[in-house]
């Protein structure tokens, strides 16, 4: 029989094992989760607010995978760290990745409105572009720089602000935005977009295994094309050009560093700037008790990283794409225990942070934005938004529930408000406007006259 610390000091002499074969399932299912969150991004901002979509892909995707490489890195560096330290050789790297509620709410709350205001004024599209991209790095600066401080406080923070009330908003642009508006895309095209849904639920959700373990996002993504490209084939279906313009190079190179530029805008514009900082900062806020929950559930599985060190890596991780000109914030995602499950290492973060990071750089995302037809990809994001509904309400306690379906009201309203607009552009409906006082109502002879 071994003793375990011999067993402890045969794992420290054998080293450990960074990458396994589990580590390719894993490298898919991180991948493609945040190529979506940025084929998302791209797409609201060029079909919904009619941002260029050159302007899209060449200034605010490079710095926004720059930002997911960094965070894996640093957690692929982590894992290393922590098997040496424990002398284990099954350690699994956090995984992270793109906020998905903050990709809705950027685009949204922040840079389509400003994009559209800035319009409105008289500036021409690309001069608009700029405003608006600006805007959304001084909100993913502020957001990092609030998740650093946040991570000397961590403990604290968690302590102080009520999951309930901070999950029920959550839950309510997981039900509304994550999950109806890709639902839009895939109804246009169901064929496509519901056999795609299909494979995701039964593997992602049901937990079923497609044979040799092939990874259920990477088959529903596959399936999705050949149906897709199969239609075309036949004459049923858009084919090529169907998502948006071929991209005019074949690779390039590119990697915005706006300091300067964007530093002049902020001098001017800082106060416009200020005012976004109340949708930003308790987006920031709601990766920052995610992240500690996800660290917490690590720690369940097997693998106890310090807390404050993955916030810290988090919001570092947001600074640094957000000096490269991205526009969404990183986040340590809720899979740790299912990439255990795989057999992941640390391989898996590894490879997804240099393949999303040179796909920003070089370029070659612009094929994917081309290529793959979002009611392939677009599946996965309603299952993270089922995933983080179910989760708010398992990681709340039961008599706190009326509190999370409370605090979910409001924010469900507006939101569907801001969906129906989509939907229904032509009827652009409004908030109802505020009811007279007593002292100011006109009389029912009046009231016909203005009819």
């Amino acid at each position: 029989m071994i003793s375990p610390s011999t067993s402890t000091a045969e794992q420290a002499r054998t080293g450990y094992r960074w990458a396994a074969r589990g580590d390719i399932n894993a490298f898919f299912g991180l991948t493609l989760d945040n190529l979506g969150d940025m084929i998302l991004m791209a797409g609201l901002l060029v079909g919904v607010f009619g941002m260029p979509a050159e302007f899209v892909l060449t200034r605010m995707i490079p710095g926004t995978a720059v930002g997911v490489m960094v965070g894996d890195l640093i957690f692929t560096l982590m894992a290393i760290r922590l098997a040496r330290r424990s002398g284990r050789t099954d350690v699994t790297a956090m995984p992270l990745g793109l906020d998905t509620p903050s990709t809705f709410g950027t685009v949204f709350l922040i840079i389509g409105p400003s994009f559209r205001a800035a319009t409105a004024r008289g500036l021409d599209p690309i001069d608009a572009a700029h405003h608006a991209w600006y805007l959304g790095i001084a909100m993913i600066l502020a957001s990092g720089l609030f998740k650093l401080g946040c991570a000397v406080v961590s403990g604290l923070v968690r302590k102080i602000v009520p999951r309930a009330g901070l999950l029920g908003s959550l839950t309510a642009i997981a039900l509304v935005i994550i999950s109806f508006l890709p639902l839009v895309d895939i109804a246009a095209q169901p064929i496509v977009g519901f056999a795609a849904l299909a494979i995701v639920l039964a593997t992602l959700t049901a937990r079923w295994e497609l044979p040799r373990q092939f990874p259920g996002a990477l088959a529903a993504v596959v399936v999705g094309c050949l149906i897709y490209y199969g239609m075309y084939a036949f004459g049923l279906g858009p084919g090529l050009g169907g998502e948006g313009e071929q991209p005019s190079a074949q690779l390039r190179a590119v990697l915005p560093l706006p300091i300067g530029p964007f530093l002049s805008w902020l001098n001017q514009y800082w106060l416009e700037a200020v005012n976004y900082l109340p949708v930003a900062i308790p987006l920031a806020l709601a990766t920052v008790v995610g992240g500690i929950d996800c660290t917490e559930s690590a720690a369940a599985a097997g693998d106890d990283y310090p807390t404050g060190q993955i916030i810290a890596a988090e919001g570092l991780a947001t600074v640094v794409g957000g000096l490269f000109g991205g526009v969404i914030q990183s986040t340590p995602y809720i899979g740790h225990p299912a990439y255990k499950a795989m057999g992941a290492r640390a391989g898996y973060t590894l490879a997804a942070a240099l393949f999303v990071g040179a796909a920003g750089v070089f370029g070659y995302f612009d094929w994917f934005f081309y290529l793959i037809p979002k009611a392939a990809v677009f599946p996965i994001l309603i299952f993270v938004g089922l995933e983080i509904t179910s989760q708010s309400f398992q990681a709340t306690a039961v008599r706190h529930y009326p509190a999370v379906a409370l605090a979910c009201v409001p924010a469900l309203a507006y939101l569907a408000l801001i969906t129906l607009n989509q939907v229904l552009p032509s009827v652009e409906f409004q908030a109802l406007p505020p009811r007279p006082s007593a002292g100011s109502r006109r009389s029912p002879s009046s009231r016909a006259a203005s009819l």
